[in-house]
């Protein structure tokens, strides 16, 4: 029998979300995204009420809270503001390399870090010219002695000006490309630079940063998992991570919809309220079918994950179509309220900013179908 009936500490988690993104995050989100400013104080309080570093074991003083919970947590959090829920939600994509591949003495140093106080952490992959074509990155790691040296520089990376520590992808092996890369943990205090903090077009509550390795020395002991094994290990991290990456364009399109079916209902033209023309209930029918569609792809996919199964084609599925519906969603919600749409003083101008990137981060929405088309076509695949 399939059941999509939450139960009731997921209710209650869901609740706790919302009302924490009511109450903190919603009568803030577009001042924070108008001066681009940090949520510094809003990632304290949500660390302080359990709503950060949710995945993390209970081994290691977490809650062990599962990715179906995560689900429904991120999706709550971005419809106060994705911006924000990326600041607060970024330690997850950071540490699942470390719960995938790290060693015991690594999950305690590092995840023990996260649940003693409000820190960050951040996830090292993108590159200026290794973005989708990761085998193509440059960032070099060299065994010297007792320690590993990095060289190189990331781009792109989320809550990396204020990261206590860093998950890192450098080569190992030059030469033989995806096969050749390892991954690292590398503490902020070892010598890493940030560069300089990106100006963007939406989620402006995030911090999104270059940080360069200039020769930053760490223990052995500090790479995670085997060598040369860094680009599956990345693989596996964006299986999990992906369905969260969804339930936030789920969030953003749910708070588009919303913005758009109230102004529907009060803007009047031609004598009745616009609710009232076909050519917007339709719009509003779409954008209806659209989140439904995506939430419960976004719930399967984490699901599967929740089960130990393999979740690859299902998390690429719910990552490409939920963020292509938020798109669809914010533009739409933007068309509903007119001209008024297109005016910064309206709530769904940010929205319509801020949905794009889910069309780009963690896998392009061309990467996504990329990873569709080979899982379908593939029969030894699944």
């Amino acid at each position: 029998m399939v059941d999509f009936t939450l139960s009731d500490e997921q209710l209650a988690l869901r609740e706790l979300a919302h009302d924490f993104a009511e109450k903190e995050i919603r009568p803030v989100a577009w001042q924070y995204d108008r001066d681009g400013t940090f949520p510094e104080a809003i990632i304290e309080k949500a660390w302080a009420v359990g709503l950060m570093n949710t995945h993390i074991p209970e081994l290691y003083g977490g809650v062990g809270a599962g990715y179906l919970d995560g689900a429904i947590l991120e999706e709550e959090l971005s419809w106060g503001c994705s911006g924000i829920q990326t600041s607060v939600g970024c330690n997850g994509l950071a540490v699942t390399p470390l719960l995938v591949a790290g060693s015991e003495e690594l999950k305690r140093e590092y995840l023990g870090r996260l649940v003693q106080a409000p820190l960050l952490a951040s996830f090292c992959l993108t590159e200026p010219d290794a973005g989708s074509d990761v085998a193509a990155m440059k960032t070099r790691a060299v065994r010297k002695g007792d320690r590993w040296v990095i060289s190189g520089s990331k781009c792109f990376i989320t809550n990396g000006s204020y990261a206590n520590f860093y998950t890192v992808y450098a080569k190992t092996d030059p030469d033989a490309g995806h096969r050749g890369i390892s991954c690292f943990v590398v503490p902020r205090d070892a010598g890493v630079i940030v560069d300089g903090h990106e100006d963007k077009m939406g989620q402006r509550a995030s911090n999104t940063a270059t940080i360069t390795f200039p020769d930053v020395e760490i223990p052995l002991d500090h790479l995670i998992g085997e060598e040369n094994a860094g680009f599956k290990i990345a693989m596996m991290t964006l299986d999990r991570t992906r369905p969260g990456v969804a339930a936030m364009a789920t969030g953003i399109a749910r708070a588009a919809f919303e913005f758009a079916v109230s102004y529907a209902r009060e803007r009047v033209t031609f004598g009745v309220p616009i609710a009232m023309h076909q050519a917007i209930q339709f719009m509003i029918a779409d954008m209806a079918t659209d989140i439904e569609a995506s939430r419960l792809l976004t719930w399967k996919s984490a699901v599967l994950l929740d089960q130990g199964k393999r979740n690859t084609l299902l998390s690429s599925h719910a990552k490409r179509f939920a963020a292509d519906a938020a798109m669809r969603v914010a533009t739409d919600a933007v068309q509903v309220y007119g001209g008024y749409g297109f005016i910064k003083d309206y709530p769904v101008e940010k929205l319509m900013r801020d949905a794009k990137i889910m069309q780009l981060y963690e896998g392009t929405a061309q990467i996504q179908r990329i990873v569709i088309a080979r899982e379908v076509l593939d029969p030894a695949r699944g």
